[in-house]
Order: structure tokens, then C-alpha cells, then sequence
């Protein structure tokens, strides 16, 4: 592994200083002064405070186009630069306030030359690394600076907070006695042994690429294993953080837990070492900045949507993190849930860039990687690079044979309503896994079953429940699986426990979706491989006016209902191949071409709007009335939203009316429970009017 950076930090250092020093230029203008000063009361400044520093970074004396650039850009986001280019002599300028802020430009500087003694060095400014990246990198550090200043000023985040520091030696030693305390404790059997090899393999590994993958099997220990790899990379080249990336909101509670059991050290507070981020919820306003989750802790575990939606972004309360990631390792644990394909070659590149020019080190990992690297659609002509395994060959075929013994798979791909897919899966023994394609489908089986055959025969979990209820959900879940003795229940659920999650049932069903997605469930099956046939069931759904197919999954969908017609064995070698498949029978769909010309061409707004993970508008709801009158006078933070609160469309939001808080937090007003979330409101409201409502 290489333990530099290629990308050129005197610059990134200059430009910044350059920034922060004359952003707020504008405001010595005398019809601002009267406002700050408090002797006009007004809302808002009433002169563009940002142009005048454009302007003066625009003039040949101190020219510096990046300079004028990021100002322009520290409230608003950059602009797309095929657009802005466009303006001629007036790029980065608010042309309406042009004339009378060069007007007033000299008097606005000599002001500012009295209050400040600047000595900057002027001169060419080329970015020898990747220009969009870096672009974001300047704007992420003059936005944190500036956001931070004003929470501090309204003493909405402490002034001169600490930092914890990673720690790495200290952490892998307590890991590695947390390790050797279970190996003394669990069984000596030959899985047990396995899996000590796999911490060693994985801790011990020898690197020399910045870019790794780690392909185990069900039970393997990766969590753990993997993160040792991390933290022995970490001291071994200076890193400053780890961040777990997974795909789905309510595998971060165990992961999170795991890890502070395990790397927190003595005197130190758990919140503050591993960081537990759910939502991507940014705020811009001065009153709820405060409330964005930042990447400050020393291991942070967040989703893929939060991490890879910042790496595209272009709002500056979501930017202002960015500059957090440069010298750290990054776990995309479940990778092959990540991210939807059309997506996948514009963060491929980014991958390749932050470790090429940031001194990132990538982990890409799953029980059924697909090594979409290799797949020359995604990986391009640039960055098609080999990518090493932690884990050699022969440990990891020792690790499969497990695999191939502890689970059997089926379908029955005639499409089923509510009641018969009820009475269907309703006859299998139990405790049975049912995962559904939607949230909709998800919460009206529930209800079926609950109403049908009782509410002690089901649990549901999905997004429709905040993290508090997902949480409180699984406890029940593990302590009813923990009981031999009850066994005639089902665990109706979404995706979100396909992955990462020690769940363990006597079979599962998995509505038609992809191939990945269907070996990640069966992990959820017979996981210790102690049960004798259990089985593993793809089943399709008849939409009755209830349940609801995903769009989104159609593609991914015909590829694995081919496989089932086409008698091929159900296995994790296919992962790859199933990629491949979908892109050759359907394409990428052109998104991506666009999204790597955009990227390369700086339109900045048009990359944000077309990189999105769900390809939905979502808004943070709170469905705790308490919180969200608390919320209305500051009383709030980050960390006690995110427990109380729940992503829903916008749309959707629009259509029920929703009301909002503030700043795009909306509270619920319909009902919402702790078994089917705020689906108990849209499925009463559905019944009442006997129409079907989309989720």
C-alpha cells in the first residue's frame, strides 16, 4: 500500500487560506454593515455579500480562478462550469450587483487590509490531480469552517471541541484480546478454527495497493477480521479514521455495537470513538446546521447512501464532511448491495482517485462480492486494475465448504396475492424469513398475517420503523430465535435484513429480485449450518391492489428468473457473472455516461441531481411528537433525531399533507406504531379508502 497522497495539499492549503480570508468580503459594504450591527433589523443582508471577494480574485492583480470559484460556491454549491463558462468575463459574477460592487471594490479591500494583514502568493494554480475532486475538497474545507464558526457563535456546538484520535495500535490490541478471549470461550470445532485463521489472514495480510477486496462466506467473522486488516493498515501508514459503509440503516446497530465492545479503550466515550450515522439528513439554514452529522469520530459507520451521495454532492451542508475523508480506510462491507449499476462506474473512479490522490485505502467486500471491477462497462479502459484478495485461495475454499452444504434453493415463480403467498408460506416449519421488494408489500403481508393467523406469528421490520423501533424489533427477533421452542412465527421484512445481520431461520422466501440480493437472504438461513433441510424459496407476486412490484428490480430480476429457468446452480461464483448478464441483456441505461461526463466536464449541480442512490426524494420525518416540538426551539441533536425519525418521499409527503417543522423536517401526523411503523397510518388510510398507495 502506498502511504502518500498525490494530491498537492500546499495548493489545497493556499487556495483555502486565500478563500476563508475574503469570502465574507461583501459584508463591509455599508448596507450590510447596518444590518450585522443591528441598526436595521432585516432577515437577510441586503447586498450579495459573495461577490465582492469573487470579484477580487478576479482581478489580474491576485487572480485565482479557484479561488473565486469556491467563494462564489460556499453558500450555494458550485455551478455547472459548461453554463458558467458561458458568461465570458462575468463567470462566477452575480451580473445584477456586477457594476456597483466593482465600484465599491478598492474601499471594500482597504477596509479589509486594515482589519486583516494578508501576504498571499500569486501565481499559476494547476491541479495536478483529478480537478472535480479536488474542487470539492477546497469547497468542503471552507464550508465546514464557515458552518462550524456560526454553530459555535450560536452556541449551538461547543467552542474549541476535541477531537478523538484513532488510535490504531492501541485499538488492534484490545481487538486482538477481545478475539482471544472468544477463542477461549466458543467450541473447538473445525469452523471456530476457521475462523481464528480468517482474523489472523486478514490482520497479518501484507498489501502494497491502495484498493483490496475480501470475499468469505456466511460466519466467516469479517466484521471483525476485517476491521483488524484496517487498523493494522491504519498504523502502518498514519491513517486518521475508518468508516464502515453498509448498505442498509439497521445493520449499522449491530456493526456499531460490535465495534464499541470491542475498540472502545478505557476513560473514553463510545459515542465519540464509533459514530452511528443513519440518515443522509444535511441542513443549510443557519438554525439547524448543527443538526448535520459530521464525520469528526475516529470509526464512523454510516450507509452507502450518506457516504457515496457526499462523494457526489454539491450542497455545502453536505460537502462540509467531505474534507474528513482524505487519509482514512474505507470498509464497503455488503458491496455488492452498495450501489445500483448505472452508478457504479462514476464511484469506481472516485474509489480509484481518492486512493490514487487522497491516501484512501479501500476494503470492497460481501459473501457474494461481485467483482464489478473486471466488468469493462463499469470499470472503463482507465481504471480496469487488479484487485487483490486479503484472504488467499486456499483459506477461502476452506471457508466455502460450509457454503455448499447449509442451504438448499427453490422457486415457484407462479405470482401469488396477499392470501395465497400467506397460506403458502404460512405451511412451511418455522421460524420462517419472508423478505418482500417494497415497504408497501412488506407492511400489508404483516398485517395480513397478523390479522389472520395472530400477531405473536409475525414480526416486521423495515424502514417504516425508526432506528429506535428496528432496533427494539430485532431484540425481539433474536430473543424469539434464542427460544427452540418457538418456532410457528415469520419475520416479514424488507431488504434491509438481507445483509449483515446474525439472524438465523429454518427457511426463507425471497421475492424475485436479484441474484446477489437472494444469496445475501439465504445467509440468513440455517447460518451455523446445523439445521438439516432447510431451503431457500424465490417466490413472484400477483399485484392485487396491495402488494406492489419494485420497478427498480425488473432488470436484475429477469436475469435470476432466467437462471432459475435455465436449471443453473444457485451460487455465490455467479455474483459476478449476474452483473455481467444484466449489463449485456439491459445495458447501464446512459446514466452513467452522463454522470462521468458531467464529473469531468465540473457540472457539479448535474452530478448531485443524477447520483442517487434511491432514486427517490426523500424528506427526514419525526414521528415522535415530543422531539418535534422540542425541535421548534433548538433542543434537538443530531443523534436523538436520527432515533426518532424516518426518510419518506416527498410526494408522497405533498400527497398526505404532511406538515413541515422546519428546513425540510416534516412531522407525522398520521399513526404510526411500533410493529408496522408509519405504515400503520398509510395502510389505514389505505384501507378506508380502498385505493392503492405506493411507497
Amino acid at each position: 500500500m502506498s502511504c502518500y497522497s498525490n494530491c498537492d495539499k500546499t495548493l489545497l492549503s493556499r487556495i483555502t487560506e486565500k478563500a476563508s480570508t475574503f469570502h465574507d468580503l461583501g459584508k463591509l459594504n455599508k448596507e450590510n454593515q447596518d444590518v450585522l450591527a443591528g441598526e436595521k433589523p432585516s432577515k437577510s443582508l441586503p447586498r450579495n455579500h459573495v461577490d465582492a471577494g469573487v470579484a477580487h480574485f478576479l482581478n489580474s492583480k491576485h487572480f485565482s480562478a479557484v479561488s473565486a470559484a469556491v467563494i462564489q460556491a460556499h453558500h450555494i454549491g458550485f455551478p455547472d462550469f459548461s453554463a458558467e463558462m458561458n458568461k465570458g468575463d462575468a463567470v462566477f459574477r452575480d451580473v445584477s450587483i456586477a457594476f456597483d460592487v466593482d465600484r465599491e471594490l478598492p474601499e471594500l479591500e482597504a477596509i479589509h487590509d486594515n482589519l486583516i494583514d494578508t501576504n498571499f502568493e500569486y501565481g499559476e494554480e494547476e491541479i495536478k490531480g483529478d480537478r472535480s475532486v479536488f474542487l470539492r475538497m477546497v469547497l468542503s474545507c471552507l464550508a465546514d469552517a464557515d458552518h462550524t464558526d456560526t454553530s459555535t457563535h450560536y452556541r449551538q456546538y461547543p467552542a474549541n471541541a476535541s477531537t478523538v484520535k484513532l488510535r490504531a495500535a492501541e485499538r488492534l490490541a484490545q481487538l486482538d484480546l477481545h478475539i482471544a478471549a472468544l477463542k477461549q470461550k466458543g467450541a473447538y470445532d473445525e469452523r471456530n478454527v476457521l475462523r481464528n485463521e480468517m482474523y489472523l489472514a486478514c490482520r497479518n495480510a501484507e498489501i502494497d495497493t491502495n484498493i483490496t477486496s475480501c470475499d468469505s462466506p456466511v460466519g466467516s467473522g469479517k466484521t471483525t477480521a476485517v476491521m483488524a486488516h484496517l487498523l493494522a493498515q491504519a498504523e502502518k501508514c498514519g491513517l486518521r479514521r475508518i468508516f464502515v459503509v453498509l448498505p442498509f440503516t439497521n445493520i449499522i446497530k449491530q456493526s456499531v455495537e460490535t465495534y464499541r465492545d470491542m475498540l472502545v479503550l478505557p476513560g473514553e466515550n463510545a459515542d465519540e470513538v464509533v459514530a452511528e450515522l443513519h440518515h443522509r439528513a444535511d441542513f443549510e439554514s443557519e438554525e439547524t446546521r448543527y443538526l448535520t452529522a459530521l464525520w469528526r469520530a475516529p470509526i464512523i459507520v454510516t450507509t452507502a447512501v450518506a457516504f457515496f451521495e457526499t462523494l457526489a454532492s454539491n450542497s455545502t451542508a453536505t460537502l462540509r464532511r467531505l474534507h474528513e475523508l482524505p487519509g482514512s480506510a474505507i470498509f464497503v462491507d455488503e458491496s455488492h448491495a452498495a450501489l445500483p449499476a448505472k452508478l457504479l462506474p462514476i464511484a469506481w473512479q472516485w474509489i480509484n482517485i481518492y486512493a490514487a490522490e487522497w491516501n484512501c485505502y479501500w476494503v470492497l467486500a460481501s459473501g457474494s462480492l461481485n467483482r464489478f471491477w473486471v466488468i469493462p462497462e463499469i470499470a472503463g479502459t482507465k481504471n480496469l486494475n487488479c484487485v487483490p484478495e486479503i484472504i488467499d485461495d486456499e483459506l477461502r475454499s476452506r471457508l466455502s465448504v460450509y457454503e455448499n452444504k447449509r442451504i438448499s434453493y427453490h422457486s415457484d415463480l407462479f405470482p401469488k396475492d396477499t392470501a395465497k403467498l400467506a397460506e403458502w408460506i404460512i405451511d412451511f416449519p418455522g421460524p420462517r424469513l419472508v423478505i418482500m421488494n417494497t415497504v408497501q408489500s412488506a407492511a400489508i403481508l404483516a398485517d395480513y398475517f397478523s390479522n389472520h393467523f395472530g400477531r405473536d406469528c409475525v414480526e416486521h421490520l423495515s424502514t417504516a420503523l425508526t432506528s429506535n423501533d428496528r432496533d427494539n424489533t430485532l431484540g425481539r427477533v433474536k430473543k424469539r430465535l434464542d427460544n427452540k421452542k418457538d418456532i410457528d412465527w415469520t419475520l416479514i421484512a424488507t431488504s434491509c435484513v438481507e445483509a449483515g445481520v446474525n439472524l438465523s431461520f429454518r427457511n426463507g422466501f425471497r421475492e424475485l429480485g436479484s441474484l446477489v440480493s437472494l444469496l445475501q437472504a439465504s445467509g440468513r438461513v440455517n447460518r451455523e449450518g446445523v439445521l438439516r433441510n432447510s431451503e431457500m424459496w424465490t417466490f413472484c407476486i400477483l399485484e392485487d391492489g396491495m402488494l406492489k412490484l419494485n420497478p427498480g428490480l425488473k432488470e436484475s430480476a429477469a436475469v435470476l428468473k432466467g437462471y432459475f429457468e435455465g436449471k443453473r446452480t444457485i451460487a455465490p461464483e455467479l455474483s459476478t457473472q449476474s452483473l455481467a448478464d444484466e449489463i449485456a441483456l439491459y445495458g447501464l441505461f446512459g446514466k452513467h455516461k452522463k454522470l462521468i461526463t458531467n464529473e469531468e466536464l465540473q457540472n457539479f449541480r448535474q452530478v448531485e441531481r443524477d447520483f442517487k442512490v434511491i432514486d427517490s426524494d426523500t424528506r427526514l420525518v419525526v414521528v415522535d411528537s415530543t422531539v418535534a416540538r422540542r425541535l421548534q426551539y433548538g433542543k434537538v441533536d443530531w443523534r436523538e433525531l436520527q432515533k426518532v425519525s424516518v426518510q419518506i418521499a416527498k410526494y408522497k409527503l405533498d400527497e398526505l399533507r404532511t406538515p413541515m417543522i422546519m428546513d425540510n423536517i416534516y412531522r407525522w401526523n398520521l399513526e404510526y406504531d411500533y410493529f408496522l411503523g408509519y405504515m400503520a397510518g398509510i395502510v389505514k388510510l389505505k384501507k378506508y379508502r380502498g385505493e392503492a398507495i405506493i411507497i
